[in-house]
């Protein structure tokens, strides 16, 4: 069904009546404003579910939100899911009643912008209401609350602010707005429509961008709700490993602590608009990660990192900035590393950035010496062997994507990966086989993916995935922290090489990154 909605003209009365709206001395002789309506397929079931995911996600209303906060929920179960309060004592609701309609649900949601220094936090009271028909044991007159048989479902949000000026930017400047589905079960129809409550009469006939929110909240819902009856399942999800409020309100720190001073001192000739931004929210998430791995106060403290095929080392920077001590290497050396080469104490140390080829001692000797005259000075090469327990970063490692979890297992050593391009154990570009899983789209990145997390698990990982909140289209997140069996012996790493298609040739071809240009990450 598309999305062509029918704009209601000014002179259309209130489909609903808000109780509060009668008595409100400023809102005197106006109520809600109707201004678009449109059919849908989908009944009042997937509208609630629909309309409480955007309650619990504002960003996919507004570019300018992060997330909403519940800070109260009168659902005692939910509340619980939610950490909310059923009744907090900070946050009290400011629920409305509506004539003919229960009032089933009240949520006190705090919005989140990501923008905390030209924006502030808002506080919202969100309310659902039904038609009360007979079953749910009420004596009100169907009729009144729409007529026969057809169901309503109403959601009101109001925000926590008694004039215009009180709102920020991110939220239309209305008292209050609504959702209104009606939906007819006989002939599996219904409608849904956007309301707004003026502050004062008139406010909404001359402001077009009024009207275009009100359209774009409804466009919204809409392409939302015609999933849901279309049998849509979110395929994604995020904030599997970490909670978003944890991660979202330390890149909130990050980004305000770094982001314009790295912006401004770019050196590389790639976009310091994604790359700066990625690298934030990459060190968010591990950062988080290590005060749950890493406690303070707990039995084991944090062991060090290293960030291999590190690229322009501004993820190193960023983390050693942050007090985790830890380094970074790659086969070419960037222009950028003469300033973000420093230590976890702030002094300068050349030792945080280095130029290394990664030849793991695996790799067999006799392909090594059949290669020996590209390889560079032995004090370059590094032989992927790290002290028990430091933390394996691999973000668009590339050739190395594939060697992280068999390092890993080596050297006893959690990581991370996040996969970019598609390269095999030989260090050349290649085609990974389709998922396991045949239902998942089989695109080049998904392959890859797939395939990494195979060798992880052989190698003895449980892996963890996580879509991370960055800026990049190859932002999936595998995680090994924990294994599922003892040390491999050699006879084990062996069939591993050979499982995945051998090594033969990988020194040749990493030997090539040195005299080739760098990656662009």
């Amino acid at each position: 069904m598309r999305f062509e909605p029918e704009e209601l003209p000014p002179s259309t009365p209130p489909l609903f009546d808000d109780t509060d709206t009668d008595t409100d001395t400023d809102a005197a002789g106006h109520g809600w404003v109707p201004l678009y309506r449109h059919g849908c397929t989908f009944g009042p079931d997937i509208f609630v579910e629909k309309m409480m995911n955007m309650v619990r996600n504002p960003n996919l209303n507004s570019s300018w939100l992060f997330r909403a906060d519940i800070l109260y929920d009168d659902d005692d179960d939910a509340a619980a899911d939610d950490g909310a309060t059923p009744s907090s004592g900070r946050t009290q609701p400011i629920p409305r009643d509506v004539k003919g309609m229960l009032r089933r649900r009240t949520l006190v949601r705090k919005l989140i912008p990501r923008n905390d220094r030209r924006d502030q936090p808002m506080e919202q009271t969100c309310t659902f209401h039904r038609s009360s028909l007979p079953d749910d044991g009420d004596d009100a007159d169907v009729g009144e609350a729409g007529g026969g048989d057809v169901i309503r479902s109403l959601v009101l949000y109001m925000p926590h602010a008694a004039t215009a000026a009180e709102l920020p930017f991110y939220h239309p400047k209305v008292r209050g707005i609504a959702h209104l589905h009606e939906w007819d079960p006989a002939r599996a129809s219904g409608s849904i429509s956007t309301h707004f409550l003026p502050f004062r009469r008139g406010d909404l006939d001359d402001d077009p961008k009024l009207r275009r929110m009100a359209f774009h909240l409804l466009q919204i819902l809409h392409k939302h709700g015609q999933g849901g009856a279309s049998g849509y399942v979110k395929r994604v999800h995020h904030d599997v490993v970490i909670p978003q409020p944890k991660f979202q309100d330390r890149y909130t720190r990050l980004k305000n602590r770094y982001a314009r001073e790295l912006v401004d001192s770019w050196a590389e000739s790639t976009d310091p608009g994604k790359h700066v931004f990625e690298d934030l929210g990459i060190a968010a998430f591990l950062i988080e990660l290590w005060d749950v791995m890493y406690p303070a106060g707990g039995d084991a403290s944090f062991p060090g990192f290293v960030d291999i095929g590190c690229g322009n080392g501004l993820l190193v920077y960023i983390l050693n900035k942050e007090g985790y001590s830890g380094w970074g290497f790659d086969a070419r050396a960037r222009k950028s590393w003469a300033q973000y080469r420093t230590d976890f104490t702030g002094s300068p140390s050349d030792q945080s950035l280095e130029q290394r080829l990664l030849l793991p001692a695996v790799v067999p000797r006799s392909d090594a010496a059949s290669d020996a005259h590209q390889l560079p000075d032995a004090a370059m090469v590094q032989d992927g062997t790290f002290p028990p327990g430091t933390f394996i970063i691999s973000n668009h490692a590339d050739e190395l994507t594939p060697w992280t979890p068999i390092l890993g297992a080596l050297s006893c050593c959690p990581f991370i990966m996040i996969p970019c391009c598609s390269h095999s154990l030989t260090g050349e570009r290649f085609r990974a086989p389709p998922p396991r899983d045949r239902s998942k789209p089989s695109s080049t990145y998904a392959s890859l993916v797939d395939w990494v997390s195979r060798i992880a698990e052989d190698c003895g990982w449980r892996v963890e995935t996580e879509h991370l909140r960055i800026p990049s289209t190859r932002n999936t997140c595998l995680l090994g922290r924990t294994r599922t069996r003892d040390d491999l012996s050699d006879a084990e790493v062996d069939a591993v090489l050979r499982k995945y298609g051998g090594v033969d040739g990988y020194v040749g071809n990493v030997a090539k990154l040195v005299k080739s240009g760098p990656r662009s990450h």
